[in-house]
């Protein structure tokens, strides 16, 4: 532990000087970034060396001191000392996991309506906001890249961006197939009845990520049958991509400007592809059960929102709350703490293996 310590001591100071002398902006982004991960462990590594030394001086101390007082006094500071080591030990296991390769990235979520008819198309609609108001409450803007109204308020799809580097750690434990239970308002006989929305969480894949040829894509714009107001009506300003290669669609019609929806249209279609080929190492390789909490496969039921009862339950934790509407307007925080500390519990028994 010790060593390691000092390492990353070494890393971090080293990081700091480079800072100084850097001049590019590419080189200056990715240093900041890289202190910004390092300065919570940095700070606990100056703690635990520095107790450390208080907890061998006063041990040497005490092998020669005579005086009673005194040598209580040094007992007590080293019992102390060796107490907040013991808590530190423990934080920075958690601290020294392996970063998951995609924290700190933006990302884009995809929420699809599945089973169940125009009632999913309305939960859809029900988890967009709920995302919406979670991402509000921690600072994040939320950027629609395109949507498919259905005609009584809910979407067969939506896809919206959180460029934001707090982004994935806060919705990575989201991808998977959410189920509702309810009374839809068109149900005259009051029955329950049960649909599902699956929901896609991509991180935001930067152009030098992946080499996406011109000739590999064929590009379709048509008149924009969303929002936007009379304009969309006159000029083909959405715009549809498909990667030729993987046959993966991507499109945008949220914004007026023709460049701008495709723009929009290439960053998902970059997630999508970088997703794409992730999933296909993840299978091979089983990680994405060593790196999340469940699978993490779109097929996946993850979480079950029952209305009657009031009830939300994230099958992969055994994680239940009664508060139901107070997570539909995005309170989250309780369920996505619990999700984490259950992913650390994981990877720390896996490390420990």
């Amino acid at each position: 532990m010790i060593d390691r310590l000092k390492k990353i001591q070494e890393k971090y100071l080293r990081i700091e000087d480079e800072l100084g002398s850097a001049t590019s902006s590419d080189v200056l982004k990715n240093l900041s970034k890289e202190r910004s991960r390092l300065t919570p462990v940095y700070n606990k590594a100056i703690e635990f060396l520095k107790i450390t030394k208080d907890c061998e001086d006063a041990k040497l101390m005490l092998a020669s001191e005579s005086d009673p007082d005194m040598h209580n006094m040094l007992k007590s500071e080293m019992e102390d000392g060796e107490k907040r080591l013991e808590e530190l030990s423990k934080e920075l296991e958690i601290m020294l996991l392996p970063p998951d390769p995609n924290s700190g990235k933006s990302i884009i979520v995809e929420i699809r309506a599945g089973t169940g008819g125009e009632e999913s198309g309305l939960f859809c609609a029900d988890l967009f906001r709920m995302y919406s108001k979670f991402a509000d409450k921690k600072g994040l803007k939320v950027e629609v890249m395109d949507m498919s109204p259905t005609g009584i308020g809910g979407f067969k799809e939506i896809v919206f961006s959180l460029d934001d580097d707090r982004a994935y750690d806060f919705f990575k434990f989201e991808s998977g197939t959410h189920r509702v239970q309810r009374i839809p308002e068109t149900e005259s006989g009051g029955r329950i009845h049960t649909s599902a929305v699956t929901v896609a969480v991509l991180p935001e894949a930067e152009e030098k990520e992946i080499e996406i040829k011109d000739s590999d894509l064929r590009i379709d714009v048509y008149r924009s049958s969303g929002s936007g107001g009379q304009h969309v009506n006159t000029t083909d300003s959405a715009v549809r991509i498909t990667h030729i290669p993987t046959g993966i669609v991507s499109a945008s019609q949220e914004e007026r400007s023709q460049i701008k929806n495709r723009e929009k249209a290439m960053r998902v279609l970059r997630a999508k592809i970088i997703d794409q080929l992730a999933d296909a190492a993840k299978q091979s390789a089983d990680a994405i059960k060593k790196a999340q909490v469940g699978s993490g496969d779109r097929s996946e039921r993850i979480r079950t929102y029952n209305f009657p009862q009031g009830r939300c339950t994230d099958h992969r934790i055994g994680y239940t709350s009664h508060n139901l509407p107070a997570i539909m307007e995005g309170d989250l925080d309780e369920l996505v703490d619990a999700l984490v500390q259950e992913d650390r519990s994981k990877r720390l028994a896996e490390a420990k293996a």
